[in-house]
């Protein structure tokens, strides 16, 4: 199925996805790495404020390349996602909503999305152009000594993304490779 969304998103809103779907995601979605990530949760522990709301939020592991004259962005591609493993349980029980990267993710942050109506999107690796041309506006809103890998407030339109973690424990990355094998159990 194929699905329009846009960020911010409830529990209700991503209810009906499941692995594989396709959606396009339009709206507010926020960068975040590694770095960006471990000072939120450093953030989080002193009881600060976080540089967003993470209620209905869609976070982005993206550090984007600079972009040329008369763009908005350069090349736009994911960052393994399992790098922000220890983090993510945390912020999702906090609100964030919809996690975006490419690459598998640990049983905390399965177990995680389940319990927060939460989905986990891949947004296609190698194909960072492709992805950029979904940025309409960006803004740098917190730590921009982190450069590319500062937090970043980008509008979006249509974002091809697919979605591996479902809300009701699906995995794509577990059914996908079982429904090839199914289809084809030679290996052919």
């Amino acid at each position: 199925m194929e699905y329009k969304l846009t960020a911010p998103c409830t529990a209700v809103d991503l209810a009906p996805l499941r692995a594989g779907d396709t959606v396009l995601l339009s709206g507010v979605i926020y960068t975040a790495r590694d770095q960006a990530h471990k000072r939120m949760i450093e953030a989080l522990d002193a009881g600060q404020a976080l540089p967003f709301d993470l209620e209905g939020s869609a976070i982005y592991y993206v550090g984007p390349t600079p972009e040329r004259p008369g763009q908005v962005i350069g090349s736009a591609g994911p960052t393994t996602s399992g790098r922000m493993d220890a983090m993510s349980p945390r912020l999702l029980d906090l609100g964030n909503k919809i996690m975006i990267g490419k690459g598998k993710r640990d049983a905390a942050v399965k177990e995680a999305v389940v319990r927060n109506g939460a989905v986990y999107l891949a947004a296609l690796g190698g194909a960072g152009a492709l992805m950029a041309q979904s940025v309409q506006s960006l803004e740098v809103i917190a730590w921009p000594d982190l450069g590319c890998e500062a937090v970043r407030r980008l509008t979006v339109e249509n974002m091809p993304l697919t979605v591996i973690l479902d809300p009701v424990g699906g995995d794509l990355y577990e059914s996908g490779p079982a429904a090839y094998r199914a289809a084809c159990p030679s290996g052919e």
